[in-house]
């Protein structure tokens, strides 16, 4: 039957830097650790170099040399192919989770882990010292985490509010279309905002860039885009408490009819969709951008590029497909009711 060997462990090589120090012979540290006279040797001989120069026999500087020949690389640093791949999609917006996703879903099975991809970026924004790693990911954040705080609420002063708790019980799972989360926005120049307006269950976001956040034209705006949908898809909207949605109410009135409900104080998780939406689309328009230098096109042309990012949440779906099916299906269920006899 083959012998097996082990590496040596830190303890061991503590011992041999030790024994070696006291004078000791190969043969007598081999005996001492019960181990191969050649496997001392070939240990010293890695780990203190030779020449006049040599340096002495340090067992943290060996486990780490011992550690850095094992290491062959992560998967992306080893397959060029594959690593092209990922950083293309993650410069196009896409997350982790959506590229581990969509590549397991078109492949039958998995290609990449999401961990593995989120460790590559930090590890060489850490190994080559440059920041830029971070912006490959979708919030450009320095480390991976979150950081809560509250501010002040005019609840209290909003006419005719309705609190989320009166919200149909339908809304929140998520499986009946038509309802949506409404929010703002802003950036480092006072100002300047532009208007997200995200669909629950199939995750379609508009973004629109506005003059300002007037509660008036803020209404007329959501009203004019709700407008032309199916009644089906038009079923409720939902806010945060800021004074920008004070008019929520003239979308109540017909022809539009929209219930529109309200988060508690303090409470912008409750309109979570818009928020993630919010918060991935910050990719594109960080905060210190400046909107009077930006054409606004280019915010629709990459509001629908995100729409067409496929989601884990939809089994790697993008939103537009989803959305579109949604429509089509309503359309086809108006056209087809029969008539009053």
């Amino acid at each position: 039957m083959g012998r097996s060997y082990t590496q040596l462990d830190l303890e061991e090589r503590c011992a041999i830097a030790r024994l070696h120090e006291g004078g000791q012979s190969i043969r007598q540290i081999a005996a001492a650790l019960d181990r191969s006279p050649s496997s001392i040797s070939r240990e010293l001989k890695r780990n203190t170099g030779s020449g006049p120069r040599a340096e002495p026999y340090r067992p943290s500087y060996a486990q780490q040399q011992t550690r850095a020949r094992r290491w062959s690389g992560s998967r992306l640093e080893r397959n060029d192919a594959l690593r092209d791949q990922v950083l293309g999609l993650l410069t196009q917006g896409w997350s982790p989770e959506q590229i581990a996703g969509r590549l397991k879903r078109d492949q039958g099975h998995t290609v990449i882990g999401v961990e593995t991809i989120y460790r590559f970026v930090y590890a060489q924004a850490t190994r080559t010292n440059q920041g830029q790693w971070r912006h490959y990911l979708p919030r450009a954040k320095y480390r991976r985490g979150r950081r809560p705080g509250k501010g002040g609420s005019p609840a209290l002063h909003i006419k005719h509010r309705i609190s989320l708790d009166q919200r149909p019980p339908s809304a929140a799972d998520r499986q009946e279309p038509g309802h949506w989360e409404a929010d703002f926005m802003l950036f480092s120049r006072y100002g300047q905002c532009v208007l997200a307006l995200h669909e629950r269950t199939s995750r379609f976001t508009l973004f629109l860039k506005t003059p300002d956040r007037k509660a008036e034209p803020t209404a007329k705006l959501l009203r004019r885009l709700l407008k032309p949908l199916p009644p089906d898809l038009r079923r409720s909207l939902t806010f945060d408490n800021g004074t920008e949605f004070a008019e929520h109410y003239r979308l109540n009135r017909k022809p539009l009819g929209l219930p529109t409900f309200f988060c508690d104080p303090h409470s912008p998780w409750q309109k979570g969709g818009v928020e993630n939406a919010i918060g991935r689309f910050r990719r594109v328009l960080p905060r210190r951008t400046n909107l009077d230098h930006l054409d606004p096109r280019l915010i629709l042309q990459a509001a629908a590029a995100a729409n067409h990012i496929p989601r884990q949440c939809l089994d790697f779906r993008t939103p537009a497909e989803v959305f579109s099916q949604q429509v089509l299906h309503f359309e086809r269920e108006s056209t087809s009711r029969p008539s009053p006899g």
